[in-house]
């Protein structure tokens, strides 16, 4: 009888595993995919989206954030920009400048991102996270005007690697900046668009790695300065 009970409680935990497998692999499934969607839309913005989770759980390490922060940093880190499959090619390619209008489109983004992901079973804490990526640590970002700590960590975290890496890369109308003017602004809009602990805590290893950091985004520091 005990033999009998025994075998029947670990057949079900092989199914417990083999069902928690498969969330997983659909979780990574999800991912991957919606990431490709990126390529396919922007190659450029799929590749920016990859340097990002790197960076993105390096900080989040740092910080001491838990496993299930960590997923999140990595989903939301990979997929901040993928509401921009709803924004208009020609506001995504356009060479100068946005608008008024053009630029109101630009920042429905995280919206768009939400609206997307938060449907989806396991998703819905990253999504929340992609929803505040560009508020301000003072309060004046969007869409929602959160400040401080009311602007979830892992939306902190993308919000200033994501600004790096935008500064640093160059684009159809302008170069990438030199590190010292990247590193400088980072610093100078601690405070205020972004949290202080995490620039320090991104400097700490970027400023180190500043050569590798511009060789992943297509520049070289000889030819930035």
């Amino acid at each position: 009888m005990t033999s009998a009970i025994s075998t029947a409680h670990m057949a079900e935990l092989l199914r417990i595993k083999q069902v928690e497998e498969q969330c997983s692999a659909l979780r990574s499934a999800v991912i991957c995919s919606f990431n490709q969607l990126l390529d396919l839309k922007d190659l450029n913005t799929g590749v920016h989206s990859t340097r990002l989770a790197e960076w993105g759980m390096r900080v989040g390490q740092e910080l001491g954030l838990s496993e299930d922060e960590l997923q999140n940093l990595e989903v939301a880190a990979l997929l901040h920009d993928i509401g921009k499959v709803g924004i208009p090619d020609a506001i995504l390619r356009k060479p100068a400048r946005l608008d008024a209008d053009e630029y109101a489109l630009m920042k429905k983004h995280p919206e768009y991102g939400w609206a997307v992901l938060r449907i989806l079973p396991g998703f819905e804490r990253a999504a929340l996270d992609i929803l505040h990526h560009h508020e301000n640590y003072d309060g004046k970002g969007y869409p929602a005007g959160l400040k401080e700590t009311e602007i979830p960590v892992v939306s902190r975290i993308v919000s200033v690697i994501d600004a790096f890496d935008a500064m640093v890369s160059s684009r159809p109308y302008r170069h990438g900046l030199p590190p010292e003017e990247a590193v400088r602004r980072l610093v100078e809009s601690s405070g205020t668009q972004f949290d202080p602990v995490v620039v320090q805590c991104f400097l700490s290893f970027a400023q180190a790695e500043m050569a590798m950091v511009f060789a992943a985004a297509g520049t070289s520091v000889a030819s930035a300065l």
